[in-house]
């Protein structure tokens, strides 16, 4: 898993994107994680947290850090993407994704990295940043997500209903009468129910919702009530979410705010989607006001994805000004 030895290697590279470095680390608990390198060997580390919980990393977010310039760690969490066991939830929790980022810190002989992460690469980006400061140059954000219950239940409750009223209703038409009471914590419950015929249309629906809820434009405004209990394959974050949020994403009540004073002195840039509907400004301007030295680049015209107008651009030149800021 070593670097390339020539740091001028990216220049000559046909794609200066191609990874450097990719493997399979083995961190216990029966979990193997694939974990990547690009960029430059002796470039400005930093590592990628991908979004979910269970998404992955993609090819595309390598782009997002200049290869003349940095050495960029990406890699799959527990269960996500290309690691193994594939979908696994057990010994999958806030705590062992931390541990996992250290011992990819110290399998790359690393002693400080910019943390770049949004959504709930944001989650975790902070909850590593507070266990491990001394271990953290800078953060750069992307749609502050605190991985609390509230947040979650205002986004597919209240803030659905009044943005998407229809789509509301479809998602609620989804549960039976009586669970319709308490919308999301039934539809986790589905989600991890072990019968299919219950968690398949839970699932889809639930992605379904959320992908609606996270651009700014959606194609899509209404769930296909016909297809959900239709067999194709099911999307893998519905899964992992339900995981991680019936569990309060495996942190104490309101621990990344009240736990903010751990950063002092480490310079951080989050990038806001003005009408993010998953992870509005209230919550970055929250943290701001408890993170001195961070700065809230909020993008006019954007909502939560990275793909949304403004945004890409916006997380490009802020972990780029975040390089300069910590003197690299």
């Amino acid at each position: 898993m070593g670097p390339d030895a020539d740091a001028a290697a990216s220049a000559r590279r046909a794609d200066p994107f191609a990874p450097l470095t990719s493997d399979m680390l083995d961190v216990g608990d029966g979990h193997e994680l694939y974990v990547e390198s690009v960029g430059r060997a002796d470039g400005i580390p930093a590592i990628y947290l991908h979004g979910g919980p269970g998404s992955g990393c993609q090819p595309d977010h390598r782009r997002l850090f200049d290869p003349d310039r940095f050495c960029a760690v990406l890699f799959d969490q527990r269960g996500c993407g290309r690691s193994r066991p594939k979908g696994s939830r057990a010994h999958n929790t806030t705590a062992h994704l931390i541990a996992d980022m250290e011992k990819i810190r110290e399998k790359f002989g690393i002693d400080r990295w910019m943390v770049v992460g949004g959504s709930w690469g944001a989650t975790v980006a902070l909850a590593y940043a507070e266990a491990h400061p001394e271990r953290v140059s800078g953060i750069a954000l992307r749609a502050t997500f605190l991985g609390t219950r509230a947040e979650v239940e205002t986004a597919f409750t209240s803030r659905l209903a009044q943005f998407y009223p229809a789509l509301y209703e479809d998602f609620l038409s989804v549960l039976p009468p009586e669970e319709r009471a308490q919308p999301v914590d039934a539809y986790w419950r589905r989600i991890l129910d072990a019968d299919p015929a219950v968690h398949g249309p839970a699932a889809r629906a639930w992605h379904d919702t959320e992908r609606a809820l996270s651009e700014h434009k959606p194609a899509k405004t209404r769930l296909d009530l016909a297809s959900l209990n239709v067999w194709r394959t099911l999307p893998a974050t519905p899964f992992m979410e339900a995981h991680y949020f019936v569990n309060d994403s495996f942190m104490s009540d309101n621990q990344l705010l009240r736990n903010a004073d751990r950063l002092e002195g480490i310079p951080g840039i989050i990038v806001q989607g003005r009408y993010d509907l998953l992870c509005p400004p209230e919550t970055s301007q929250a943290l701001t006001k408890v993170w001195p030295g961070s700065e809230l680049r909020v993008v006019e015209g954007a909502g939560h994805s990275l793909y949304d107008t403004g945004v890409r651009d916006a997380v490009m030149k802020s972990i780029a000004d975040l390089a300069s800021k910590i003197g690299r």
